[in-house]
Formats: structure tokens, C-alpha cells, sequence
């Protein structure tokens, strides 16, 4: 599945409420990019996603069945 693919799917489903599948995107998008970005520019990117996701924390305790 490419970027594009998969933000078809967040928005069909609608998961732009849902910051693990936006984080899932933005790591789409910087992977389909490797190529054309200079190597210091992805580990950058790469680590504020990181950070990104490492702050979403435990958000989903107690509303399980809502979110998964």
C-alpha cells in the first residue's frame, strides 16, 4: 500500500481522528521519499515521528472498544 492508498483509507474510514494511522502515513510518506531526501534529513524526520508517536502515550485506555 503507498501514501496514497493508505490516505484513501483514512479518510474512508475516518481515521484522521485515529493519530496512530496519521503517524502510519507520515512514515509512508518520508519512506517513499528516502531516496530524494539528503540521509540527515530522513534520520530528522524520522526521529520527530518517532517523538510524534512516543507522545500519543496510552491514550487509549478505557475506550478500547471505541478505537480498535
Amino acid at each position: 500500500m503507498d501514501s496514497k492508498e493508505l490516505a484513501h483509507y483514512i479518510e474512508q474510514t475516518e481515521g484522521i481522528s485515529k493519530p496512530w494511522l496519521l503517524v502510519q502515513l507520515r512514515l509512508k510518506k518520508l519512506q517513499e521519499d528516502r531516496d530524494n531526501i539528503p540521509p540527515e534529513e530522513y534520520e530528522q524526520n524520522l526521529a520527530q515521528i518517532y517523538d510524534d508517536l512516543m507522545n500519543l502515550g496510552e491514550w487509549w485506555q478505557g475506550i478500547e472498544d471505541q478505537v480498535f
